[in-house]
């Protein structure tokens, strides 16, 4: 059936498929990333601060992040996904990486995220990316198959208001997202990122760098990961306010 449609269509089809239920080869925590960035954490190593301008840095003063060399007091984070805003890309794949299922059409790859129980759509029928694009949470997204194993991914049109990671590091709406999702072998898939924004950042910058997936059963039963405006509300009342220094008179 793929082929035939496929074949309709004029596209080609890889010999390997992305689809699966997907987990963290090793462990549920190693996707989390909660310093940031897996290939660049927050952790106040030079060689782990991305190259700002002058734009980006005055961006990235403005945040403040609950974790890594600047976190901040509980009552002062100003992450966006915090107040139950969508995470977006590319943090969705630099920060709660967990249970990811992975279907793939004739046309497209889908991908279903267990945290906050998102969706996204990447686009392999041949079309182009929008010239123009409104701002989207998780922008637009093409893929090419660079081999039978290997698709190549690029998303533009990210939303400026989401973080590139849990550190807090900025983008602007120029932000190219290229990911890479090589099938390595029938249980093994590794992905790649990598970020360009010239108006933030003076070079493109790896932030995952084949990040192992193991292939899981595909009655596994993914649980539900969902922000709560209510439940933070009632955090930030109890904990987060309660938790933050008064201000100096």
């Amino acid at each position: 059936m793929l082929a035939r449609i496929s074949s309709r269509l004029k596209l080609s089809v890889p010999a390997a498929t992305l689809s699966g239920m997907w987990q963290p080869a090793n462990g549920p925590s190693d996707g989390i990333q909660p310093l940031g960035a897996k290939a660049m954490p927050s952790d106040g190593k030079p060689e782990h601060e991305p190259p700002f301008t002058p734009a980006g840095l005055a961006a990235f003063n403005k945040t403040k992040p609950g974790v890594g060399v600047r976190i901040a007091p509980p009552g002062e984070i100003n992450d966006p996904a915090d107040y139950c805003d969508p995470q977006g890309m590319p943090r969705a794949d630099l920060f709660e990486v967990r249970t990811t299922q992975i279907v793939q059409t004739p046309i497209s790859v889908i991908i279903l995220y267990e945290f906050e129980k998102r969706w996204r759509v990447i686009w392999t029928d041949g079309r182009e990316l929008p010239k123009d694009p409104e701002p989207r949470w998780y922008g637009y997204s093409v893929g090419k198959w660079i081999d039978d194993n290997t698709l190549v991914v690029e998303t533009i049109g990210t939303d400026e208001r989401t973080w590139v990671d849990n550190a807090g590091r900025p983008h602007s709406g120029d932000l190219r997202i290229e990911e890479r999702f090589h099938r390595v072998d029938h249980d093994t898939l590794e992905i790649s990122v990598s970020l360009d924004d010239p108006k933030f950042y003076t070079k493109p910058w790896v932030a995952l760098d084949k990040f192992p997936m193991r292939l899981d059963r595909a009655n596994f039963d993914v649980r539900e990961m969902i922000c709560s405006p209510s439940e933070f509300a009632e955090y930030n009342k109890e904990i987060g306010t309660r938790a933050t220094p008064p201000a100096p008179k």
